[in-house]
């Protein structure tokens, strides 16, 4: 039921460097690897309430018309391609901020409401989720749950990777302009093909 599709398309999102990555790089660098590791626990968290959202309204809807299928598919790819643009164009420096709230409530506090807070995570879920989720599927708002604990999983791995390793990549990625370009290259392009894999899909 987890396809290698969803594992790749939901790695991509985690790992893309938005400002969940960029508090938790920033917690690691500046109040050290424990710090980094109640980001990582309150960006996990911040993303549970788009899950639960998105898990309640979107059973009903893996069964409705074909023309809401295609259109609910063509919405995901238009926010993919829409992603790979806007990575592409992205310029901003990856520098993380100073955190002086060290306080592991005060952290997860901050990390939490930073995802909460983040209109994508509703827009990929809406667009996404659905798709992974077999049509002839007796328990769809199971499957979505556990596609969501899966996501929230690698998130969290993900993030403390990111925090426990920020001392080492500080040269490498946060002081160099040509890394930076790389990694937001890849990204993009990671999202144009599946976009365009996901337009040839059929339900």
């Amino acid at each position: 039921m987890i396809s290698t599709d969803f594992l790749i398309t939901a790695l991509v999102v985690v790992l893309i460097p938005g400002t969940g990555v960029l508090f938790t790089i920033s917690t690691g660098l500046f109040a050290g690897r424990l710090a980094a590791l109640y980001a990582a626990l309150g960006c996990t968290a911040g993303i549970l309430p788009h899950l639960l959202a998105t898990a309640a309204g979107l059973a009903a809807l893996l069964h409705t018309s074909a023309p809401a299928f295609q259109a609910l598919k063509f919405a995901g790819v238009a926010y993919l391609l829409f992603l790979a643009y806007a990575t592409w164009r992205d310029t901003t420096a990856f520098e993380p901020a100073r955190n002086a709230a060290a306080t592991p409530g005060a952290i997860m506090l901050r990390a939490f409401l930073l995802n909460i807070l983040n209109p994508k995570l509703t827009l990929f879920f809406l667009a996404f989720l659905p798709q992974f989720v077999a049509a002839d599927s007796a328990t769809p708002l199971a499957d979505l749950t556990l596609l969501s604990a899966v996501f929230m999983a690698m998130t969290f791995i993900v993030f403390v990777i990111y925090g426990l390793l920020a001392h080492g990549f500080r040269r490498l990625v946060i002081n160099s302009r040509r890394v930076q370009h790389a990694l937001r290259r890849s990204f993009a392009g990671a999202f144009a093909v599946l976009g365009a894999k996901l337009a040839f899909s059929e339900r």
